[in-house]
């Protein structure tokens, strides 16, 4: 695929996934396309061994956008970073098909691996926010991972993730369609289970009212 042919891809996938551009000649604008743009060359000088220049235009584009991609990192068709400002993508990164990526995110190591040391995101994931991903496992196709979540082992498909460290829930393995990402609408198991806790609570506070008017009518007989 020719440089064109990239741009009008990142345009349209841009487009279609920020509801804030109002023309395609803002996306021009986007660190996210500066960045995905310089990721295609850089990957193909560094498939080609050129290391020294891949890495010379990543680390420009560092500079420039405040995204960090390794020119070693293999990424498929419509990768959105949104805003992008902090984001993190390691050398041995695979990512697949139309995944999304916002500010903050890290798809890292955990440095006590060789060879293939960071994650692999496989078609139509979302990464909130903040969120971390550490270490050579898989996040399934179409999983969501929460804001500020800290990911360290695997994720099964159609699965969304979060809590620190990061919790899996599944959505009955239903299909993830790219319209549902956003960041917002995700299970909490941590409020699920302190409204579990405080029902229990209430349940034992009522048993135990119950008891001290027994023993209080048994001190009456007596």
């Amino acid at each position: 695929m020719g440089i064109l042919s990239y741009i009008k891809e990142e345009i349209e996938v841009i487009k279609e996934r920020d509801p804030a551009i109002k023309s395609s000649a803002e996306v021009l604008l986007y660190p996210s396309f500066k960045a995905i743009l310089r990721y295609r060359i850089a990957h193909k000088l560094y498939c080609r061994k050129h290391y020294f220049l891949a890495r010379w235009i990543s680390q420009r584009t560092v500079r420039k956008t405040g995204i960090e991609i390794h020119p070693g990192a293999t990424i498929g068709k419509g990768l959105f970073i949104d805003h992008g400002s902090g984001v993190v993508i390691g050398e041995t990164t695979v990512i697949g098909d139309n995944v999304t990526l916002y500010q903050g995110v890290t798809l890292g190591g955990t440095g006590k691996e060789c060879g293939k040391r960071h994650p692999t995101l496989e078609d139509n994931v979302m990464v909130s926010a903040g969120a971390k991903i550490l270490g050579s496992f898989t996040i399934g196709e179409n999983s969501k991972i929460g804001a500020g979540s800290v990911v360290l082992k695997e994720v099964p498909p159609n699965c969304t993730v979060v809590g620190v460290p990061g919790r899996i829930v599944k959505r009955d393995d239903r299909r993830l369609l790219r319209s549902e990402m956003d960041q917002v609408h995700l299970p909490d198991p941590v409020l699920s289970d302190l409204s579990v806790l405080k029902s229990e609570n209430e349940n034992i506070q009522k048993e135990l009212q119950k008891l001290q008017k027994k023993f209080a009518e048994l001190d009456n007989v007596d």
